[in-house]
């Protein structure tokens, strides 16, 4: 009898989804996980993904020690298109970073750029844990493909790269939502404590910068970035 439900778990993985009947091998964490903390044994089915082949049902075939051996049964859902929507931040403490890279991944990001200005709380960022993080959220979240996150850049280098919303405090700015919604963006949020004059100098003289308000309070710069992805998101949504 073919089984109906969707797996419970959800695994990303870079390569090797291409038709019924292939096999799988995961090694490392993603063996440990299944066999150490979700007890699962030969016979029990999984859910692999990414955002190229799209979702697969896999059974697993067998364990070892550091591997575990899957068969793919049937596509879930196929590769899908993905608006494009950049979160541009200013670093700040490590515990406000990783919950702004999770957020942001449930929210919708495909691209996560930190940048380095005069205020930036935190220059160096371990990437790959951050990366760990997108990823963990992605299969959480039920989306097929982690964001991109870049090293940090200064300002400077994000402003020659394009067009960008610049989410500012200013009173009589417009509010987001008014600008929201166009098939591609960038999002900035500025660091705790805000953009400097030079840097807001610059800011101002940049042809594809616009301004927009979140509202009327000032926001912690991790509330900032999720209040300006859903605001996003639920514009597309309309």
């Amino acid at each position: 009898m073919t089984e109906t439900r969707r797996p419970r778990i959800r695994l990303y993985v870079e390569t090797g989804l291409a038709a019924d009947g292939d096999r799988v091998t995961l090694t490392g964490n993603r063996a440990h996980y299944l066999r150490n903390v979700m007890r699962q044994g030969p016979g029990d089915t999984l859910a692999l993904f990414n955002a190229e082949a799209g979702e697969w049902r896999a059974r697993i075939e067998s364990l070892a020690k550091a591997r575990v051996d899957c068969v793919l049964e049937s596509r879930l859902r196929p590769p899908g298109g993905k608006l494009p929507l950049t979160l541009a931040f200013a670093p700040v403490k490590r515990g406000p970073n990783e919950f702004i890279v999770e957020k942001a991944t449930e929210l919708g990001a495909t691209r996560l750029r930190p940048i380095v200005t005069r205020r930036t709380e935190t220059r160096r960022l371990n990437l790959d844990r951050l990366r760990a993080i997108a990823i963990e959220a992605t299969e959480q979240c039920g989306r097929l493909d982690p964001p991109a996150i870049d090293a940090p850049i200064p300002l400077a280098e994000l402003l020659a790269d394009g067009p960008l919303i610049h989410l500012d405090t200013l009173p009589d700015l417009p509010p987001l939502l008014s600008r929201a919604g166009s098939a591609d963006a960038t999002l900035l949020i500025g660091p705790e404590g805000g953009f400097d004059d030079g840097e807001r100098t610059l800011l101002a003289a940049a042809p594809d910068v616009v301004t927009a308000s979140l509202g009327p309070t000032t926001l912690r710069a991790e509330t900032a970035a999720l209040a300006a992805l859903a605001i996003w998101r639920a514009a597309r949504a309309r």
